[in-house]
């Protein structure tokens, strides 16, 4: 399989890539817990069909000591007894984060004051800038059909 445009050697994507990555920093510097960031990833790229996210992020959470069993139930994470109450708030504010089309209200306030018991200002910041993000990122691999399965942990810095 190859993607249908090299982002990797496109001016303008690299361009825009590296603002992209910028922000990824300014998120992953901050106190909301690596390995909360790492679920909300892999949820969002599972919801959002872009396998080579799911092949980067689920492989640099590997390395980072997620073990196995979290990580093949992020996607059934609700009926899952290995996730804390701040990390599930976190997955329903991804999920409905991702599919923002498909509620009338967007984000319930349910689940915003959910995450709010968890996550102080700062991290609720993180939190809703890596929603973002990771929506982005996946919406380019998906556009133009990045393949996934290559990826080594820690490939990009």
């Amino acid at each position: 399989m190859q993607a249908r445009l090299n982002v990797f050697g496109s001016p303008v994507a690299g361009k825009a890539l590296k603002h992209f990555v910028s922000a990824g920093k300014a998120i992953s510097d901050s106190t909301l817990p690596a390995s909360t960031q790492e679920l909300v990833k892999i949820r969002a790229s599972q919801i959002n069909g872009c396998g080579f996210c799911l092949d980067m992020h689920t492989k640099d959470a590997a390395a980072a000591g997620e073990t196995p069993v979290r990580l093949h139930m992020v996607a059934a994470w609700r009926e899952a007894n290995v996730f804390t109450d701040a990390e599930r708030a976190a997955l329903e504010l991804a999920e409905q984060g991702t599919r923002i089309g498909d509620a009338a209200g967007g984000v319930s306030d349910e689940a915003w004051e959910n995450a709010a018991k968890h996550y102080d200002e700062e991290q609720l910041a993180a939190l809703v800038s890596l929603i973002a993000l990771i929506n982005a990122f996946n919406r380019i691999n998906v556009l133009v059909q990045q393949p996934a399965g290559d990826y080594q942990p820690g490939q990009f810095g």
